[in-house]
C-alpha cells in the first residue's frame, strides 16, 4: 500500500524566494484516542522499502528538499476499505537530495536538521503517526476547494515527534487493489506546532527558515 501524506511526520529547514509550495494546510489539533483494529481486519504491514516522506523546506534566499524513510508499521483494512494504521519514521534516515554535488554544504544541513535545533535525532531517533479516523471525501459546495486531485479520503492521526503529540488531518488518495493499499498525499504543516522554533521568528529577515513545511507521503503495503 502506498501512503502519500505528511506522517512525519517530519519537518525540515529550507531556502527559497518563495513559500512553502501551494497546497493543502493540514488542520492540527490536540491529540485524539486511536481505536483498536477490529477483529475481523486485515493487517497489511507497511512496505518500508518502497515507502517514505518527501519534504520542502523555505526561506527568503531559497529552499532545500529531501526524504526520510520508515523503519515499520501496519494498515488495517476491513471490508475493502482503510479503518486504520500506524507507521513509525526513521528520523536519522533524513537525506537530502538538492545538494549532492556538494557533499559538504549537505552533511553541514543535515546534521543540522537532525540536530537539536530541529529533531534532536540522538534524543529522539523516531517520529510516528496513527490513524485515528478515515472518513470518504465527498466535497460539497459550501467546502473548501481541496487541492490534492482525485482525493478519495480525509485522514486523521495522532503525529509524535519529539515530545510533542498533536492530530492533523489530510486529505489523501487511497486505492484498494489486488489485496495492496495505496494512498497519496501532499500538505503543508507548522513545524513549530512541534516545538521546532529555531528561525522560525518573521524578524530574522533572511535568517528566516519558514515555519510551513511541505510534505509528501508514498506509502506502500506488501
Amino acid at each position: 500500500m502506498r501512503i502519500y501524506a505528511a506522517l512525519p511526520i517530519v519537518f525540515v529547514l529550507a531556502v527559497s524566494c518563495q513559500q512553502a509550495p501551494k497546497a493543502d494546510k493540514a488542520e492540527v489539533t490536540d491529540a485524539q484516542a486511536v481505536a483498536k483494529p477490529a477483529a475481523s481486519a486485515h493487517t497489511l504491514t507497511l512496505d518500508t522499502a518502497a515507502s517514505y516522506v518527501q519534504w520542502i523546506g523555505t526561506k527568503p534566499t531559497g529552499e532545500h528538499h529531501g526524504s526520510f524513510r520508515f523503519s515499520g508499521g501496519e494498515l488495517y483494512v476491513k471490508d475493502s476499505a482503510l479503518t486504520g494504521g500506524h507507521c513509525t519514521i526513521d528520523i536519522n534516515s533524513l537525506r537530502n537530495l538538492d545538494l549532492e554535488t556538494q557533499p559538504d554544504m549537505r552533511k553541514k544541513l543535515e546534521d543540522e536538521l537532525r540536530g537539536a535545533n530541529f529533531f534532536d535525532a540522538a534524543r529522539y531517533p523516531t517520529a510516528s503517526f496513527e490513524i485515528t479516523d478515515v472518513a470518504p471525501y465527498k466535497p460539497a459546495p459550501t467546502d473548501e476547494e481541496v487541492l490534492l486531485k482525485d482525493a478519495t479520503h480525509m485522514i486523521k492521526g495522532n503525529l509524535t515527534m519529539k515530545e510533542t503529540v498533536k492530530n492533523i488531518t489530510f486529505p489523501a488518495k487511497i486505492v484498494l487493489d489486488s489485496g495492496r493499499v495505496k494512498a497519496t498525499a501532499n500538505f503543508n504543516i507548522d513545524r513549530t506546532l512541534w516545538g521546532m522554533t529555531y528561525r522560525a521568528d518573521k524578524s530574522l529577515q533572511d535568517k528566516l527558515i519558514r515555519p510551513a513545511v511541505n510534505i509528501q507521503l508514498e506509502i506502500t503495503t506488501r
